[in-house]
Order: structure tokens, then sequence, then C-alpha cells
């Protein structure tokens, strides 16, 4: 079992997870030192976790206030939490990695710590995107960088951070092709408040993660221009339906999309008002530019730039994506809001 976890990225959801993992505490059966009754005994140990960042003065800053007020404002990291900034000890002793570093940093963060990164630590990632121009998957992306020696998994589904720094009710899966790792990660993360399942289809899962980011912003979008709830419906029934066209076809499992990394994570995306990506796309549909929208947020707004890949796998798949192609069409070629809608509104009659 991972007593010694490392998190690379200091994020909200870095965050959330260093939380959650400081608060775990494991059963573990040991022999009692009575070597005469040689009994049993049950004892507990604590997760020893670290967090790592790529900008010293950032990481100094939330180790300082054991808050991470800017991305994760109002919840207290654990006095237990160690923050490392140096890159070649985040790694060293680790038992299991966290990759949580916005999907088109990725290969330079670990590119920079590749030379410390042992070939027996697995790595976990939390990211959900599609690198631009390679359109590789996040852990495809790790894979890339340090080998394909080395073991991945992804955790991901309706996992809005703030909602789990506060201790609300939230379920995630965990995927990964090693069945028996899948299994370690899923109750490392497991708590009262967080329910993780496993998955086998890797693809499926980080696909259906980044994918839904598009579709959310399309919600934000519906939202801003004031077009209702029967709109919302159909977009997300829609868009869970072209998502899941794309990944049959990259030999995702079909039903993935109707999980917690499909259609779960899809909902809770669509409508929280704390989704990065809908509170963008409200902002474009109340007028703004993509400019004016992107720079009200601190955060990585990671359905601008996936729309670029997803639109591209598309094209590379013979796959039809309508709703992809009009968030693509209004946040680049300067399409009108409601010119996209009536395009998707008279497009050719056909069956469900």
């Amino acid at each position: 079992m991972f007593e010694n976890i490392s998190i690379i990225g200091d994020g909200g959801m870095a965050t959330v997870i260093a939380i959650l993992l400081c608060g775990k505490r494991e059963d573990s059966i040991q022999r009692s030192a009575d070597t005469k009754t040689n009994a049993l005994r049950d004892t507990r140990y604590a997760i020893r976790v670290r967090m790592w960042g790529y900008d010293r003065r950032q990481l100094a800053d939330i180790e300082k206030s054991r808050e991470n007020k800017k991305f994760l404002p109002g919840y207290k990291l654990p006095e237990a939490v160690v923050f490392e900034p140096a890159d070649e000890k985040i790694t060293a002793g680790a038992d299991l990695l966290v990759s949580a570093i916005p999907c088109q940093y990725m290969r330079s963060v670990w590119n920079r710590l590749k030379n410390y990164v042992p070939e027996d630590v697995p790595i976990v990632s939390v990211t959900k995107g599609i690198e631009n121009g390679t359109l590789l998957r996040p852990t495809q992306i790790i894979s890339d960088v340090l080998g394909e020696k080395l073991k991945t998994a992804v955790l991901s589904g309706p996992t809005i951070a703030d909602e789990l720094a506060r201790e609300l009710p939230a379920t995630a899966c965990v995927a990964c092709s090693d069945e028996s790792l899948a299994k370690d990660i899923q109750h490392i993360f497991n708590c009262p408040w967080l329910r993780v399942y496993t998955n086998t289809d890797i693809v499926g899962v980080e696909l259906a993660s980044a994918c839904k980011n598009i579709i959310a912003i399309a919600a934000g979008i519906i939202d801003g221009v004031g077009a209702g709830d029967n709109t919302k419906a159909a977009l997300l029934t829609r868009g869970l339906a072209e998502i899941t066209r794309l990944g049959v076809a990259m030999g995702a499992k079909p039903q993935t999309f109707a999980g917690l990394a499909g259609l779960g994570d899809l909902v809770t995306t669509c409508i929280s008002p704390k989704g990065r990506n809908r509170s963008f796309g409200e902002r474009i549909g109340k007028g703004q530019t993509v400019e004016q929208a992107q720079s009200a947020t601190e955060s990585v707004v990671e359905g601008i730039t996936t729309c670029k890949s997803v639109v591209a796998l598309a094209d590379r798949y013979s796959i039809e994506m309508p709703i992809t192609q009009a968030v693509y069409e209004v946040l680049f070629e300067d399409k009108p809001v409601q010119t996209a809608i009536v395009d998707l509104m008279t497009r050719r009659l056909k069956a469900e």
C-alpha cells in the first residue's frame, strides 16, 4: 500500500487531493512484538504527502499561509502536508506520484522532472485535456516523456475541487490497464465522502473527461444567451453522443461514456456555477470576447485548448462532431454565437 505520495502540481485539484490524503488513515495488520503470544494487533499509520509546484515562490506562499489563495481559497491545508520545491527531492522515496498539471504544461514539467522519476513508481493523472499538436491524452504524454514501462492510471469523474474540499459526497473512477494497481489507487483515494470505482478503459475515461469541457463551454454560452433548459438538455444529450462516437472510433468502450467519467462529469461541468469552462462560456454568451472571458479567471480553462485537439481528432477519425465544431468556430473563427446556434438547429434532419 502507498505510504509516501508526492503531488506534482499546486492547483485546486492538487490542493484538495493533499487535504484528502492527509485525512486518510489506513488500517494495517502487523505481528505483535510479543514473541510469546505471536498475536496479531491493529496499528495505524498516516500517509505522508508532499506537494511540488513549478513556481517556488507560489509554493512558498501556500506553505506560509497553509492555504491556496489563488486556486482554492478558504480551505486550510493540514500541517502534515510537506511542500517540496526541489525537483530532485519531490520524487525521492515516493510510492505513488499524482500528476495534477494542466494538460498543455504536462510535457514541459515531466521533461523537467524525468531524471528524478524512478521506473517502478506508478503515476496517477488527474489532468483533463488533450495535448495540442501531438493529440495525446495525459497518460500518453507521461509515457511519451518517461517511457512506456512506467505504470500509469487516471482518476476522473464529477469532482469539483471546492465541493471535495467541503467534504460533500462525491464519486470518481480510477482507470488503469493493471486492475491490481487500479484497486490499490481506489483504496488510497476512497474515503467516507469520496466513493471511488475502478475501470479498465483508460482511453474512454481520459477522452470523456477532456471532451466534456468543450460541451461545458457550449452550456455556458447557452446560459449566457438565455436559451433555456430545453436547449441545455439537448446540448448535453447530443454532446454526449458525439463524444461517444469519437471514443468508440478510438477504441474506447461505449459504456464508459454513460458512467462517472462520461455522463457524470459532463452533467456536473455543464451545470455547476463553479465550473471554469461553463463560466467562461457564459461570459462569451453575454457578449464578452474570448480574451475578456479568459482573463476573468485565474485558472486554466482547459476546454479552449482541448477544443483544437478534439476537432483535429474528429478529422483524423472522420467523426462528425457538430457541437464541438461550433464551439471551435465561435472561439477561433469569430463566428457569432447566434449564428452558431441557428446553424446547429438547421442541420440536415436525421435519425437520433
